[in-house]
């Protein structure tokens, strides 16, 4: 048997090897661009990467480094010109500058382009790229938003499903027919939170009083089972998804592998990722893909006469079906939803720390008020406010170190490397006391740089042992817990993903100050094996963008 050592090494080596051969360099080019699109019949100019609503899909594996160029070509003034691109759930290990948010924004010239580097480092799952850059966000209302997909040629739950590829991504997002800074402006002034004219299916959907749009159609053949990576990228909007006659068997969640669990339904906020398993196993003919909308506001309350919250809907159709709408009622709930508290992480189950006290206990208390006409959404009653340099760069240039060396409205807490942070959220805000504006308990949290144990989610008792882990969590009128491990150097934003109330949307909200960044392990984001890789070019960027004319910006 003094063969074995010598066999284990060899395949050690081998699988080294293959890994070696296996990674490589993907390239994609992002044309940001001004373009009339009509996704629900009503046409209006938007922010578009390549042209298309939802933006070009990502694809690569877990391997791979992606290099993705993007050219700002933005002409159309009544939206903002210059960008910025976040890749929402990747951990940017050590690239954090390439997050979006501590970008500095790329400036609208077909002359200036952007290269933007992000390694993998073997993270695999369902993601999505947006525009959530505070003073840029709206962007992402206005259209630049779409999905990612990693693959992992070793998925565990490889054997579940036949079919995964660009067919089986299915997008949910909410879309607006006005342009987004005016709508922002309307918001900052103390108003409600803009409403959504419709909801759309893969960029496909229906208003109250337009034209009857052909219903995406989701293509399945009988016998096979599916992997679909459902996706929401509203701005706003919060769904229940479900699949007429089919249950679903979810087994990935933002990005983080889980045991197998069959629902018959569930809810999807923003920002949330579920890779879901149909078995194409029923009668061949066509069924509804339901996806009803969860507002704010009661439908008797809607400040927007054109939408419909239930009137979003595709099709799955069968090989050898008709090509006509499905004959069954449209309008049916779900039953058998997803309660997230059942969910459980397939690898390394287990709150960072277990039951034992966490090293760093932060409570978020949130607040909203209207000032002098100006809305405001506080963290422990502080506005954030972004600094004139960036964060990341202030902690690699200037040495911030400890949270005095950072300004009141920064709103930046320190964390120390490798400790267990636990935050205590809160589902319900008090704000201003003026019968004309109201609060909710209902939120969503999304936390940069990591994915989370959610130890006490919104129903359910707590659980250490193996709660559910992902990277946004909904808040649903009670206290929700959240663990996590430094482990990752750099400035981290913690923030609302909102649907379904009005105390978040990815843009107005960041707009009106609701944020918090964790410095986290300052000194090694500047040494040693966890430092920060920056390029000269995203240094470059500071001065070109502040010396355009505001209109440019």
């Amino acid at each position: 048997m003094a063969f074995l050592p010598a066999l284990t090494q060899y395949l050690t080596l081998l699988t080294l090897f293959c890994r070696l051969v296996l990674a490589a360099d993907v390239n994609y080019q992002f044309n940001v661009v001004n373009a009339n699109i009509f996704p629900d019949g009503f046409t209006r100019s938007a922010v578009l990467v390549n042209g298309a609503f939802p933006g070009t899909l990502i694809q690569a594996q877990k391997t791979d480094t992606l290099h993705i160029t993007v050219n700002d070509q933005l002409t159309d003034p009544s939206m903002r010109r210059s960008t910025s691109v976040h890749w929402h759930g990747l951990f940017q290990f050590r690239t954090a500058s390439e997050d979006g948010r501590n970008m500095y924004f790329i400036p609208s010239s077909i002359d200036d382009t952007n290269s933007i580097i992000v390694p993998l480092n073997g993270q695999a799952g369902t993601f999505c790229m947006n525009n959530l850059d505070s003073h840029l966000s709206s962007q992402y209302v206005d259209g630049l938003r779409g999905p990612m997909v990693v693959y992992d040629p070793s998925d565990p739950h490889l054997s579940l499903y036949d079919e995964d590829n660009a067919n089986t991504v299915i997008t949910l997002a909410d879309w607006y027919h006005q342009p987004a800074p005016g709508l922002q402006a309307t918001y900052l002034q103390g108003n409600h939170e803009p409403i959504p004219d419709s909801g759309v299916i893969n960029g496909i959907g229906r208003y109250d009083g337009g034209p009857s749009v052909l219903r995406p159609r989701i293509n399945v053949v009988s016998g096979k089972k599916y992997r679909f990576r459902v996706i929401n990228i509203s701005a706003y909007s919060g769904f229940i998804f479900s699949i007429e006659s089919h249950s679903l068997s979810i087994i990935e969640v933002d990005g983080i592998n889980h045991r197998p669990l069959t629902v018959g339904g569930l809810a999807i906020y923003a920002g949330q990722r579920y890779s879901v398993v149909l078995n194409a196993n029923q009668p061949i003919r066509n069924y509804w893909v339901r996806a009803p909308m969860e507002l704010q506001h009661s439908n008797n309350n809607l400040t927007c006469p054109t939408v419909d919250t239930e009137n979003v809907y595709a099709v799955l159709h069968y090989q050898g079906a008709s090509s006509s709408e499905p004959t069954t009622k449209a309008k049916v709930s779900a039953s058998n939803l997803l309660q997230e508290h059942l969910l459980v992480p397939l690898e390394n189950p287990g709150a960072p720390g277990g039951s034992q006290p966490a090293d760093h206990v932060i409570d978020l208390q949130f607040t909203r008020d209207v000032n002098a006409g100006k809305l405001e959404w506080t963290v422990n009653n502080i506005r954030y406010e972004p600094p004139t340099l960036p964060t990341l760069l202030n902690i690699i240039a200037n040495n911030f170190t400890v949270e005095s060396d950072f300004s009141v409205h920064e709103h930046t807490l320190v964390l120390s490397p490798n400790e267990i942070v636990e935050l205590h959220i809160h589902g319900s805000a008090n704000g201003s006391s003026s019968s004309q504006f109201y609060v909710t308990s209902n939120t969503n949290i999304y936390l940069h740089g990591h994915a989370f144990d959610v130890v006490q989610a919104s129903t359910g008792p707590p659980n250490y042992v193996n709660p559910p882990r992902r990277d946004v969590v909904g808040v649903k009128g009670s206290t929700v817990i959240i663990r996590f491990k430094a482990d990752n150097p750099g400035p981290w934003f913690l923030h609302c993903r909102k649907c379904g109330s009005p105390f978040y949307t990815p843009d107005w909200h960041l707009e009106a100050g609701l944020a918090v960044v964790f410095a986290e392990s300052p000194a090694q984001q500047r040494t040693g094996p966890q430092a920060q890789i920056i390029k000269q070019e995203w240094l470059d960027l500071c001065p070109i963008y502040q010396a355009l004319p505001l209109s440019q910006q």
